[in-house]
């Protein structure tokens, strides 16, 4: 068992799920890495572990969101587990940051909602089921951000106009990470 694979396994046993939907994908994440060695690998099919991060202003007024480059949807950064990942909270803070083109973040390591998501376009077997576990992130008032090459944008959206068709789990998110970091 990998180093990050235990870390999963700490991580996902030990925290508190805020509902019962939550609990449930908690014991469905905390499953797949019992049965699964490989569960943090992209390989791992047709379902694989994933982290990433919701990055709010300081104050909280607003979310960085990236237009994706294959789904052509706004999202949270996040992203595959890497060979030289330790922790799930790393994959998470490496993935924002790489991501958002952000210097530097204030991560809070513990997470904040868990999500099940299907994707289409991650393996050619077919579409993969990504059991994500997300973070809160809070940027540095002032920093820069730039797009990556797998974003075709990076944007601040004030928390009360976020973009039209956005998932109502990423609402959800919103509202759990402002919860989080304004107390």
């Amino acid at each position: 068992m990998s180093r990050l694979h235990a870390d999963a396994e700490r991580v996902l046993g030990g925290w508190t799920a805020p509902d019962d939907h939550q609990e449930r994908h908690r014991r469905r994440f905390l499953h797949h890495l019992a049965q699964h060695p490989d569960g943090m690998a992209r390989e791992c099919f047709p379902d694989h572990l994933t982290a990433g991060a919701l990055v709010l202003s300081a104050d909280g007024t607003e979310v960085l969101l990236n237009l994706h480059g294959k789904a052509k949807r706004w999202f949270a950064f996040g992203g595959h587990c890497e060979a030289i990942d330790q922790t799930l909270a790393g994959v998470a803070h490496r993935e924002a940051l790489e991501e958002s083109g952000l210097p530097r973040l204030d991560f809070d390591p513990v997470p904040v909602m868990l999500d099940e998501h299907a994707v289409p376009f991650c393996d050619p077997r077919g579409t993969v089921a990504h059991l994500d576990v997300r973070y809160v992130a809070v940027a540095p008032a002032g920093v820069g951000h730039a797009a990556s090459e797998e974003s075709l944008d990076v944007r601040w959206w004030p928390v009360d106009a976020l973009p039209d068709g956005l998932e109502d789990d990423m609402h959800r998110l919103v509202a759990l990470a402002r919860a989080r970091v304004l107390g």
